[in-house]
């Protein structure tokens, strides 16, 4: 019996499961993704691919895309808060650590 792949499972892209296409990834890192767009994009520039698979590489890369975008939107934000603290820290007279 084979072991289905989970998110805790590292670099590990997984299908979305339901009614959803399945072209559509879940990636569980950024890296992941990141990897698997830079695949996509050398084979669809190297013309590895039939007019079927690049339109297919072309959506999954569109997902995968907006799944980094999404990532990189969510740590920005993150920077942000980090970045807000420490600014009410220093004028506030409280000195991390």
């Amino acid at each position: 019996m084979s072991k289905k792949p989970t998110s805790s499972d590292s670099n590990t892209i997984l299908p979305i499961e339901s009614d959803a296409t399945p072209t559509e990834p879940v990636a569980v890192s950024y890296e992941a993704a990141l990897a698997e767009l830079e695949t996509l994009v050398e084979q669809m520039e190297g013309g590895q691919l039939d007019l079927e698979s690049s339109l297919t590489a072309y959506r999954r890369g569109s997902a995968l895309l907006k799944f980094c975008q999404g990532q990189l939107a969510a740590a920005e934000q993150q920077v942000k808060i980090l970045e807000g603290e420490n600014l009410v820290d220093a004028v506030g007279g409280n000195e991390p650590f």
